[in-house]
């Protein structure tokens, strides 16, 4: 057989170029080709087209999935479960007898992922999530994926496309967003331990309202590989549980380097034996509550964490106020970098987008691409938003905001960094104010859109940052949970943990 006739039965990877493709693009971009020039391009494209169909020919190798699952069922009854399964793992390991919930942002091979979306309805992974292989090979039992919000656009809890997730203390509340269905999965006591994901507060939101413990780690502690990203440069992913113990055995299973496959890590990443070392104590801890962080709070919240931090002075630690005003100025400047870097990598990059090592999933990039293509209109609102105005904002302005902003985000850094030279944890509350009510037919759009963000002061800076930054809750106001946020040093997650312990300790006595 001739290699012409080879050529022809090869699916072709793209259509290949031609010279009115290029005189179009060259006058919608100004570039004034001459014929010439345009004649010279379409040969060279010729040669590029063959490099194209190379890469689409290889076949790059698939992780292999090693514990037995089936996909599993729509969960009917349940509003805090997208999908029920039941995978069980390695027979031994630090999780062993520990079930699990998912996020439904996080892969599992086999079984559906929606990310609480209409536009990836149907889509079904192929392979495990990193921090699911590390469960599983730690004796985890995963029982399903947990709702969590619409593409995880919002803090609250009812723009999910399968419903909203109440709150375990008032089904008329919201359970707080976007990890909402593994915060209430928790605190009910339906799972042990749950996985969230966070790039403004969605793990520690939730957790608050619900009650229990939730961890957002050092960026790139653990590998988001696998998990629909958001926004590069604020994505974190990490334990959601009832007890400080049980997310030190968490965090403890899922950090770690993951072999490059995740631009957000470096290979030199601590990972101490979380849960043997928790219970270490913190005398002598030196602990700053930081007063930007109790201003525009309901002064009943600000005074239970106030009330709870000082209990800390118990296990030997020194309380004092610290001040720090830029961390006033924390929400604006993640503002450009959400809503433009979402823009860019999760919309108009399918998730993805361009410029970093690692592993790219090309399933869900194809499927994101099906579904903004064919139904645009079924993006949450929150993201419409954030698609006109970073539309409108890089026709005008370029991306001189989002550049600022990441500028500023260093001084930011630099300046807490300042703070913890001299205190092992700052302490504030996770947020203003107890659970809002769900939304019903009777609130307007504008009162809509403001229970999905309106509650983001404390939580979003340290996703800027990447600072270590725990939930626990510090006590009750008219029978709602009341969130303690402990701030620790970049890596210190260790130290972050034990503060949390030891008011745990105090707290149950």
């Amino acid at each position: 057989m001739s290699d012409i006739t080879t050529e022809l039965q090869k699916s072709a990877a793209i259509v290949r170029i031609s010279e009115e493709d290029i005189r179009s693009i060259s006058e919608e971009m100004r570039l004034k080709l001459t014929p010439e020039e345009t004649s010279a391009i379409y040969e060279w494209c010729g040669e590029t087209c063959r490099s194209y169909q190379r890469v689409y020919e290889l076949i790059p190798p698939t992780p292999l999935v090693r514990y037995p699952r089936t996909p599993g069922y729509r969960e009917q009854e349940d509003d805090s479960w997208y999908y029920r399964c039941d995978i069980k793992g390695a027979e031994e390991g630090l999780l062993a007898g520990k079930t699990v919930a998912i996020k439904d942002n996080v892969s599992v091979a086999g079984v559906p992922m929606m990310n609480g979306s209409k536009l990836l309805e149907g889509f079904v992974p192929d392979k495990d999530a990193t921090v699911v292989s590390r469960i599983l090979d730690a004796g985890g039992r995963i029982l399903g994926k947990a709702v969590c919000e619409d593409l995880c656009c919002s803090a609250s809890s009812f723009t999910s496309a399968s419903g909203p997730v109440k709150n375990p203390y008032d089904p008329t509340r919201s359970t707080g967003g976007s990890s909402s269905g593994s915060a209430s999965l928790v605190a009910r006591k339906v799972v042990d331990v749950a996985i969230g994901g966070d790039q403004g507060g969605s793990i520690r939101i939730p957790a608050s309202w619900c009650g229990i413990v939730g961890l957002k780690p050092t960026y790139g502690l653990v590998p988001y590989t696998g998990v629909m990203p958001v926004e590069k440069t604020l994505d974190h992913v990490g334990p959601m549980t009832r007890t400080v113990e049980d997310c030190a055995s968490l965090l403890e299973v899922i950090a770690g380097y993951d072999d490059g496959n995740d631009p957000r890590q470096f290979p030199s990443l601590p990972h101490p034996p979380y849960s043997k070392l928790v219970n270490y104590g913190i005398k002598g801890k030196k602990i700053g509550l930081l007063k930007e962080g109790f201003k525009d709070m309901d002064e009943e919240v600000a005074r239970v964490v106030r009330q709870a931090a000082l209990t800390l002075e118990e296990a030997g630690a020194e309380v004092s106020d610290v001040s720090l005003p830029i961390h006033n100025d924390g929400k604006a400047i993640w503002s450009p970098i959400t809503f433009e870097g979402t823009y860019q990598m999760m919309v108009k990059g399918n998730g993805h987008g361009y410029g970093w090592k690692g592993t790219y999933d090309l399933q869900l990039q194809e499927a994101l691409a099906k579904a903004y293509n064919l139904r645009p209109f079924d993006c949450p609102m929150t993201l419409k938003i954030a698609m006109i105005f970073s539309e409108y904002i890089q026709r005008n302005y370029q991306s001189k905001f989002y550049s600022k902003a990441q500028n500023l985000v260093q001084h930011l850094t630099k300046e807490y960094n300042r703070i913890l030279k001299d205190y092992d944890v700052m302490v504030m509350p996770t947020l203003p104010s107890i659970a809002y009510k769900l939304p019903t037919s009777n609130n307007t759009l504008r009162e809509t859109l403001k229970l999905a963000q309106g509650m983001v002061k404390n939580t979003k800076p340290f996703n800027l940052t990447g600072h270590p930054a725990l939930t626990i809750n510090a006590g009750f106001i008219e029978g709602l949970p009341c969130g303690m946020m402990i701030v620790g040093r970049m890596f210190d997650d260790l130290t972050v943990l034990q503060v949390a312990r030891a008011f745990e300790k105090l707290r149950d006595c």
